[in-house]
């Protein structure tokens, strides 16, 4: 893999974004892994949402958002809300 856009869930948009934010390669999507990378778009998009976040962990993970497991998205969900909680 060498694109972004070539994982799962990366449209050109979001890869545009994430390049914005510092994350350059699928590589380092996965050494960042969902939550940072999510940190970071948040630092460049304050209007990210949490289907950005379930996209993201998609990616890592091989596959479409919609299918992860419940627990992975409540997991997920507790983080978003826990950012949107701090401001």
């Amino acid at each position: 893999m060498t694109k972004l856009s070539d994982m799962p869930n990366i449209g050109k948009e979001l890869e545009k974004q994430l390049k914005k934010a510092g994350v350059e390669t699928p590589e380092q999507l996965i050494e960042l892994g969902s939550k940072e990378t999510f940190r970071r778009i948040r630092s460049v998009d304050s209007s990210a949402c949490i289907n950005r976040l379930y996209a993201l962990e998609g990616a890592i993970r091989n596959v479409r958002w919609h299918y992860l497991s419940q627990d992975i998205k409540d997991e997920l969900k507790a983080f978003y809300l826990s950012l949107n909680a701090k401001g």
